[in-house]
C-alpha cells in the first residue's frame, strides 16, 4: 500500500517523500509542476526519491477530476500538500488561488470518499489566525477574520476536511504550519530571496520597521509533526482535528535578516519599505495540543536551522538561483 502525497516535487512534499521512502513506504507523488517557480528547482527536489523503486510520480493538477480518479489503487493514506501558495501571489490573482486550494481540495477529498481512505492530513497555514491580538495562537482561537484570499482558502479547505470528516467518516487532521524554511526552501519566500540577494550583494528589503515576528520552523521538525499526524490519522476513529506545527519561539524581522548575514559572512544592506497588503504582525504557535496529540517537541533553534539552510544553499541553492560568485 502506499501514501498520496500531493505537491510531491515542492519544497515540504518532496521531504516528505523522501522521509516515507526512507522509512519503508511506498509513495504515489502527484504534482503539477506548475511554472510559479522553475521546472529545474522541482526536478533537482525529486532527485533522492527517484531513487527508489517505491516511488511513483504522477504529473498533473489536483483539480483534474479524471486524472486523480485514475490514480493507483494501492493509495491508503492522503498527505494533501499541494496549493497555490502565497498571501501576495493571491492577493495578485485570488480568483486562482482559490481553484486551486478549495477546488482541488474538495476533488481529493471526494477521491478519498470514492476509495474508501479515511486517513487524510491536510496542510493548512498559521496565515488563517490573521491578525490575532493574543499570543501564542491557539487552534481554539477565533479565525474569522483572514487578511488575505490565500489565508481564507486554507480556512476554507479546514472547513472542508471538517465536512468530509463528518459526512463519511474520514479521519482528517489539518496542520497549520508556521513560516517553514529550511534546505528546498522556495525561491520566492524570505529567507532564500534574501540569500541570492546577500551573495549577490544587493539590497535586502525590509517590510515595515522590522519588528514583525515570524514563528520560524525549521523544515526537519515540520516532518516530525507530519509523519506524526499521518500516524495519529491511521490509528484514530473517524474525525477531525486541527493542529498547529510551529517552534513556539518567533523572530523579528531585523533579527532574521541580521542571523541570516551572519551565516553567509555578509554585512546585509537593508532597503526600507512599507508593510504590504496582507502581512500580519506576528505569528506565535500554542503547540500545547500538538504535544498533546502528535507528541511534537521541535528542537531546530533558528540560528542552528539557518546554518543548516545557509550550507545547503551555497552547495546547491545558489547554483539553481544563479547568484554564487556573482558579488
Amino acid at each position: 500500500m502506499s501514501v498520496l502525497v500531493t505537491g510531491a516535487a515542492g519544497f515540504i512534499g518532496s521531504h516528505l517523500v523522501d522521509r516515507l521512502l526512507e522509512r519503508g513506504e511506498a509513495v504515489v507523488g502527484l504534482d503539477s509542476f506548475d511554472s510559479f517557480y522553475p521546472r529545474r528547482i522541482k526536478e533537482a527536489n525529486l532527485a533522492h526519491a527517484r531513487e527508489f523503486s517505491r516511488f511513483t510520480l504522477v504529473e498533473g493538477d489536483i483539480r483534474d477530476r479524471s486524472l486523480v480518479a485514475k490514480l493507483p489503487d494501492t493509495i491508503n493514506s492522503v498527505a494533501h500538500l499541494a496549493a497555490r501558495a502565497g498571501v501576495r501571489p493571491s492577493i495578485r490573482d485570488p480568483t486562482l488561488c482559490a481553484d486551486v486550494n478549495l477546488v482541488g481540495t474538495s476533488i481529493l477529498l471526494d477521491f478519498a470518499v470514492a476509495r474508501g481512505i479515511r486517513p487524510f492530513v491536510f496542510a493548512s497555514s498559521s496565515s488563517v489566525y490573521g491578525n490575532n491580538p493574543k499570543t501564542p495562537f491557539s487552534e481554539t482561537d477565533s479565525v474569522d477574520h483572514p487578511v488575505s484570499p490565500y489565508a481564507a482558502t486554507k480556512r476554507g479547505g479546514e472547513l472542508l476536511c471538517h465536512a468530509a470528516s463528518h459526512l463519511h467518516g474520514l479521519t482528517c487532521l489539518a496542520l497549520r504550519f508556521f513560516t517553514v524554511y529550511g534546505p528546498r526552501q522556495r525561491p520566492d519566500l524570505a529567507i532564500r530571496k534574501f540569500s541570492g540577494l546577500l551573495l549577490a550583494n544587493g539590497e535586502v528589503p525590509r517590510f515595515g520597521d522590522g519588528s514583525t515576528a515570524r514563528d520560524y520552523t525549521f523544515i526537519d521538525d515540520i516532518l516530525e509533526g507530519v509523519l506524526a499526524g499521518l500516524e495519529w490519522t491511521r490509528r484514530s476513529d473517524p474525525g477531525f482535528e486541527v493542529v498547529n506545527l510551529g517552534e513556539a519561539r518567533p523572530i523579528r524581522l531585523a533579527e532574521m535578516i541580521r542571523v541570516l548575514g551572519e551565516a553567509f559572512g555578509r554585512s546585509p544592506r537593508v532597503r526600507e519599505l512599507p508593510m504590504e497588503p496582507g502581512d500580519v504582525e506576528r505569528t506565535f504557535a500554542d503547540l500545547e495540543r500538538a504535544r498533546a496529540l502528535l507528541d511534537y517537541r521541535p528542537s531546530t533553534d533558528f540560528p542552528e536551522g539557518i546554518r543548516k539552510f545557509a550550507e545547503w544553499y551555497l552547495a546547491e541553492g545558489a547554483h539553481q538561483d544563479e547568484v554564487l560568485g556573482t558579488a
